[in-house]
């Protein structure tokens, strides 16, 4: 069987391969498909038959060009365009020595030699070159492989990506909306909270204005008495002067001088109340001021008290005073300090006013106790402190109450945290007195042992 058979069936079975996973197939390249099976076995016929080889050789080389010519057109068959870069140099040799034959066989039988050795050249060129093409076509099928994995990797990455940017989207909307929620919660915080702040300064106004009203009740009480003792006694010595009772007339008019040097003792001791109140509930400007740190401690401590017996008449308890003289304003006012008066007050108030709860609570809770001369034995004191101590000044504000529980000591200054049952505290009384003696750069502490008592104390500058 001539070469050119064995390369004509090798190019055809990659042909009907390509044909076998064609979708769609141009007619006239399967029906020369067809045309070039039958001249395979005719080829194959001649051979068996031992007719002329030039003519199989002829019908091998016009076949070899109609597959390369369906080869060529048909990108489908690019997979058989590496064998051709094999073949063709064998097809050329086959051809030039064909024409030869025709020609002059006398020519061909004399370079016959030639003509064979430039076939077997072209026969191993063909298969070193269809080795090496074989081959890059492997390593160019691997590539291409590759560039597809590639491809479908950077689809998933694409895919995965978009996907990402999605839920991504998603979650910014989510945390969106989360944050606007967080947002509208707070604001509604603020504005509990400022509502609980004013409710805690208007249950401090309303102390101060029982208080308030208690101290200057007091001064009027003698104001009203005396001026009706006056009363009595002007009309006694309207009698005793036209009855000539000089001596009477002369004792009378003595006790109404004395009572009217009273009234206005006590007129004036209001007055000074009125005027010291409204000292320390104007507009508080922010202003520090010289302010005599004694009698404001003094003036608080009785208005806290006065309040708490304002609202509940059962409560009683004792207060007492241990005030540095060397903070006392004196003649000349060298021992006032610089505070704003309306804001240290209002702290005085609320430590004032826990500890005076502090003591009752243990009163009533005594009380309970069968055994009497226990309840007996205990009396409630709050007491207020003040001295100069490394030019600092330090206020304590002490009872003998219930003390303060360890495991809370570290909450007492956080705001909304209470003891008192539900309706009778805000938790923002120690909270407000520890912002302002921070605003002043003071400190205050607490120390406290359980079923002793408790005792705040403040640092101020001086």
């Amino acid at each position: 069987m001539p070469f050119e058979l064995i390369i004509i069936i090798i190019i055809v079975s990659y042909l009907r391969k390509q044909l076998k996973t064609a979708t769609t197939m141009p007619v006239w390249n399967n029906r020369l498909l067809w045309l070039l099976y039958i001249a395979i076995a005719l080829i194959v016929v001649n051979f068996l038959a031992r007719v002329s080889n030039v003519a199989v050789q002829w019908l091998a080389i016009i076949m070899l060009s109609l597959l390369m010519y369906i080869i060529y057109e048909n990108e489908r068959f690019s997979i058989a365009k590496f064998f051709l870069t094999a073949v063709i140099p064998y097809l050329v040799a086959s051809f030039i020595t064909q024409v030869a034959r025709l020609i002059s066989m006398h020519f061909y039988t004399q370079w016959h030699n030639w003509f064979d050795t430039s076939k077997t050249f072209a026969i191993i060129w063909g298969i070193g070159t269809w080795i090496v093409t074989r081959k890059q076509q492997k390593e160019l099928i691997k590539a291409r492989e590759k560039a597809r994995e590639e491809h479908e990797n950077n689809k998933i990455i694409t895919a995965m990506k978009a996907e990402l940017e999605l839920q991504v989207i998603e979650r910014t909307a989510e945390l969106t909306k989360q944050k606007e929620e967080l947002e509208s919660t707070l604001h509604e915080l603020k504005s509990a909270q400022a509502q609980l702040v004013q409710s805690e300064k208007m249950a401090s106004l309303g102390e101060l204005t029982a208080g308030i009203a208690h101290e200057i009740q007091n001064p009027l009480n003698f104001v009203n008495n005396f001026s009706e003792v006056n009363d009595e006694l002007i009309s006694e010595l309207v009698d005793e002067v036209e009855k000539g009772n000089k001596e009477e007339a002369k004792f009378l008019a003595d006790n109404i001088k004395q009572n009217l040097e009273k009234i206005n003792h006590h007129g004036k001791r209001a007055d000074a109340i009125v005027k010291g109140m409204l000292q320390h509930s104007r507009k508080n400007t922010g202003q520090k001021e010289p302010t005599d740190i004694n009698a404001l401690c003094d003036e608080y401590l009785r208005l806290s008290y006065h309040g708490l017996r304002a609202k509940d008449k059962s409560f009683n308890a004792d207060f007492k005073t241990d005030f540095d003289e060397s903070l006392s304003a004196g003649k000349a006012g060298t021992g006032k300090i610089n505070i704003i008066p309306q804001d240290i007050g209002r702290a005085l108030l609320n430590l004032f006013n826990n500890a005076f709860y502090a003591v009752n609570e243990k009163k009533k809770n005594l009380s309970d106790i069968k055994d009497l001369t226990v309840s007996e034995r205990y009396h409630p004191i709050v007491s207020v402190q003040t001295k100069k101590i490394n030019g600092a000044i330090e206020i304590t504000v002490k009872d003998n109450g219930n003390g303060i529980p360890q495991n809370i000591i570290d909450k007492i200054f956080q705001p909304f945290f209470t003891t008192k049952p539900t309706g009778q505290g805000t938790g923002l009384g120690l909270s407000l007195a520890y912002d302002i003696i921070k605003a002043h750069n003071g400190e205050i502490n607490v120390e406290t042992k359980e079923k002793e008592g408790t005792a705040f104390i403040i640092h101020l500058p001086s």
